[in-house]
């Protein structure tokens, strides 16, 4: 029997169709063996769309797969209407819409996934953090053009997926002196001599709660560690593989 699709839930976001996806129930083979939807991972096209729909099917049946090229940018794009996904995307890095049967998805591979719902206004977001969007803003964008299309910051839930753990993330000096603002120096445990332990989901968190959403959280789950179920850029680079695959994390408003 074939491997399911396991979409992971949070309880911030009971009630909207969502899900953080993990490497299984795919069809990939080799270093990206499973539900690899990344299409730069060197993996076969017709593989990836497999994995594509069968993640897309597995949060919001029927609906219609909306994502962006991310660049690690704080840009955030407003969705009205579809666009071919196999054509030129917006380079951006965060979507919304209001839109019902439009599914929102962001793809990682050790940057956290973040996705947002105010299901009062019926508007839903999905934003890439990586440490150089949420530096630059990213989650600040997102919540912003909520906002524009009718959601209230204080309604908003905001859950973040899977990511590479603090325990996994060690930066140099050069990193932490990027990160200035008072209240940065928590997200640094100290690690060996001239390295620290850089908490990433607990920075977007706290970005998340700086921007005055009603509620925040992560899911506390390490794609580093943990490559049974993720896929790690990190990883796979300390392991000197040629590539690595990406997982999706999926949003969006049933009709």
């Amino acid at each position: 029997m074939a491997e399911a699709v396991n979409p992971l839930r949070s309880s911030l976001l009971q009630g909207v169709a969502h899900g953080f996806l993990t490497r299984e129930g795919g069809v990939s083979t080799g270093m990206v063996a499973g539900l690899n939807v990344g299409r730069g991972a060197g993996d076969d096209g017709a593989a990836v769309a497999e994995n594509r729909r069968r993640a897309a099917e597995a949060v919001l049946p029927g609906g219609r797969l909306v994502t962006v090229y991310q660049v690690h940018s704080p840009d955030c794009v407003t969705v009205d209407e579809p666009w071919d996904e196999d054509g030129a995307r917006p380079h951006a890095d965060a979507l919304v819409t209001a839109r019902p049967g439009l599914l929102l998805g962001i793809v990682t591979a050790d940057c956290a996934p973040v996705l947002f719902a105010d299901t009062a206004a019926g508007v839903v977001g999905a934003a890439h953090a990586g440490w150089k969007g949420a530096h630059g803003g990213v989650i600040e964008s997102t919540v912003a053009a909520m906002e524009r299309l009718g959601a209230r910051r204080r309604h908003i839930a905001a859950a973040v997926g899977p990511c590479i753990a603090q325990a996994s993330y060690e930066v140099g000096e050069d990193f932490r002196a990027g990160f200035g603002q008072a209240g940065d120096a928590a997200y640094f445990a100290p690690g060996r001599a001239g390295h620290y332990q850089f908490d990433l989901a607990a920075y977007v968190v706290g970005r998340l709660r700086q921007a005055g959403v009603g509620s925040a959280g992560a899911l506390g789950l390490d794609t580093y560690g943990d490559p049974a179920r993720f896929f790690s850029f990190r990883r796979a680079t300390h392991l000197s593989e040629e590539n690595y695959g990406r997982q999706f994390s999926l949003i969006g408003l049933a009709g």
